[in-house]
C-alpha cells in the first residue's frame, strides 16, 4: 500500500517499525491490530498518513516500548529502563482482570511465579522463577552481562538474552497485592 505523499524512507521506516511491534507481539501470543500500530507509530513519527486510527494506550504502549528498544539500541540497559517498559506495556495497572505493579521487580507476595497449565484444582507447575529477594542479584548479573562485550553473533546474544530473562522472570503480569 503506497501513501500518496509519503517519501520512500517514511514508507519504508513505517513499514518495517509497524511489522516489527507486530511481530514482536505475536511472540508473546498478541495479536495487535496492524492499523492500530501503524497509526500508532506513524503519530510518534510525525508522519502525515492522513486518518489515523483512534489512540489505543495498550498499543502506544508496546510500539513506544519497540522504538526505545530499536532507536536507543546502542545504550546500556538498565532497570528503570526495562520498568519503563513495563510500564508502557501495563499503562492501566492491569493484565486482562488482574491488577498488576508495573514498573517494578516481582514480589512473592501472592505466591511465587510459576508457569502453570490445566484446570483450576489439577494445575501443572511447568517452571518456577527464582525467589523474589534474589531478583536484585540475578538482574544485576544479566544487566552487566547483557551491557557487557558484544556477543560474535547479535542472533545469538538476543535469544541468550530472551532466554535468560525470562527465566528470571523479574517483573509482575498476574495479581499482587
Amino acid at each position: 500500500m503506497r501513501d500518496l505523499g509519503l517519501g520512500l524512507r517514511d514508507q519504508a521506516t513505517l513499514q518495517v517499525l509497524t511489522e516489527d511491534v507486530l511481530k514482536t507481539s505475536e511472540i508473546e501470543g498478541e495479536r495487535l491490530s496492524a492499523e492500530a500500530v501503524r497509526s500508532s507509530v506513524a503519530r510518534r513519527l510525525g508522519i502525515d498518513v492522513g486518518a489515523l486510527a483512534p489512540a489505543d494506550l495498550h498499543v502506544d504502549g508496546v510500539v513506544d516500548m519497540v522504538l526505545d528498544a530499536t532507536g536507543r539500541f546502542d545504550q546500556p540497559l538498565t532497570a528503570e529502563r526495562l520498568f519503563g517498559w513495563h510500564a508502557a506495556l501495563f499503562p492501566t495497572g492491569y493484565s486482562g482482570l488482574a491488577r498488576i505493579h508495573p514498573g517494578i521487580w516481582r514480589d512473592d507476595g501472592s505466591g511465587p511465579m510459576q508457569v502453570v497449565s490445566g484446570p483450576i484444582g489439577r494445575q501443572k507447575v511447568h517452571y518456577e522463577a527464582p525467589p523474589a529477594p534474589r531478583l536484585d542479584a540475578e538482574m544485576s548479573d544479566f544487566l552487566l552481562w547483557f551491557n557487557g562485550p558484544q556477543e560474535p553473533d547479535p542472533v545469538v546474544k538476543a535469544g541468550l538474552a530472551h532466554l535468560w530473562f525470562v527465566t528470571i522472570h523479574p517483573t509482575s503480569c498476574s495479581s499482587t497485592s
